[in-house]
């Protein structure tokens, strides 16, 4: 039994200790839910403390090729496991494969299966699926942009801002009237849902400086398939100044500079943030990207999907703030958010705890 004087300070103990600030995640909200080019309104997101039963999420991604996904695949690990629910994920292996996916999705049917989180390899191809599938459980859009119809919610940021972003990169350097710059521009895979938009946000900055797109490389995002696409593009036109596009074609582009002697000479720009390129922006090899916080896109989405099925959802669509990094603000924003830790391995399923 606790003595008058024990029992004075633990009483003032508990009203002069601090209590822990709840966590929350800062996100932009579309303030016109699936239209992403609707203004952002700053929102705290306060994120659930645990889920009220052990759901079981069916999670489509278009590949595991690169750590872009990766990152989203660790996000997505992280937030099942504190909220108490399980996940499988199912890859296509890469945005040419939508008849894959579009067979994954219908597997998400199955009884087993309580919502669904679709990276989508394509706007529109899965739009038919989406629909019937929708009429059963909740599904979720997450970081690729597709056709809203019986999507539930959103965990996505608008990919012409990420273009135009890296554009920025290029029309600050060199502004209109400035000296003439040739740019190599690699958008991804064609057709894929959120190309055409980083293509649309990318062009339109680009035409506010000197630059002049003299070549164009599509192609999937894995990092074979951007080894060729930059080393023909080199052999083609080997006195381009820029070298802008995916994650793994600024990762192919530092070596394939490096071993042509090329890197003073040609200054590489990503779309977007993965390990490879964080580590090239850190150590001067690649100019800038910016980030999209892939991880904790994965953490909203299985939030979302969570909500949904409880019926807490009231944020439809919304998405981390888009920020560049560059060699003046990569130790302020850093990796946290973005990149999933260096010795994290892809979570293909995984139980409630």
């Amino acid at each position: 039994m606790a003595t008058p004087l024990a029992a004075m300070l633990a009483c003032f103990m508990a009203i002069a200790l601090p209590v822990s600030a709840q966590e929350t995640w800062p996100l932009q909200e579309r303030i016109l839910p699936f239209d992403d080019t609707s203004a952002g309104r700053p929102i705290d997101y306060i994120p659930l403390d645990h889920a009220s039963r052990p759901w079981r999420l069916c999670v489509l991604y278009p590949h595991l090729k690169d750590a872009y996904w990766l990152s989203v695949n660790f996000g997505m690990a992280e937030e099942a496991r504190k909220l108490g629910v399980a996940f499988d994920v199912f890859e296509a292996g890469g945005y040419p494969n939508l008849a894959r996916q579009i067979e994954q999705l219908q597997g998400c049917a199955a009884a087993e299966f309580d919502a669904v989180i679709l990276g989508a390899v394509s706007y529109d191809g899965l739009t038919p699926a989406v629909a019937e599938i929708a009429r059963m459980k909740p599904v979720i859009a997450a970081v690729n942009d597709i056709d809203d119809t019986g999507i539930t919610a959103k965990a996505s940021v608008p990919w012409r801002e990420m273009g135009a972003a890296a554009g920025r990169v290029i029309s600050a350097r060199h502004p209109k009237g400035s000296a003439p710059v040739r740019v190599a521009w690699f958008p991804g895979p064609n057709g894929a849902g959120w190309v055409s938009f980083v293509e649309e946000g990318f062009r339109a900055e680009i035409a506010n400086s000197s630059a002049r797109i003299v070549a164009t490389r599509f192609g999937d995002t894995g990092l074979e398939q951007q080894v060729l696409l930059v080393e023909d593009l080199l052999d083609e036109m080997p006195d381009v100044d820029y070298l802008i596009g995916s994650g793994p074609m600024a990762e192919a582009a530092v070596s394939i500079l490096r071993a042509r002697g090329l890197s003073d000479r040609i200054k590489v720009v990503s779309t977007y943030m993965s390990h490879a390129v964080y580590r090239g922006i850190k150590r001067g090899r690649i100019l800038a990207a910016p980030t999209d916080f892939a991880a904790l896109q994965g953490k909203l989405s299985i939030e979302m999907a969570v909500r949904s099925l409880e019926g807490t959802l009231t944020i439809l669509h919304a998405g981390p703030a888009i920020r560049v990094v560059d060699a003046t603000t990569i130790t302020g924003i850093g990796a946290e958010g973005s990149l999933a830790p260096a010795s994290f391995t892809p979570v293909f399923s995984q139980a409630a705890p």
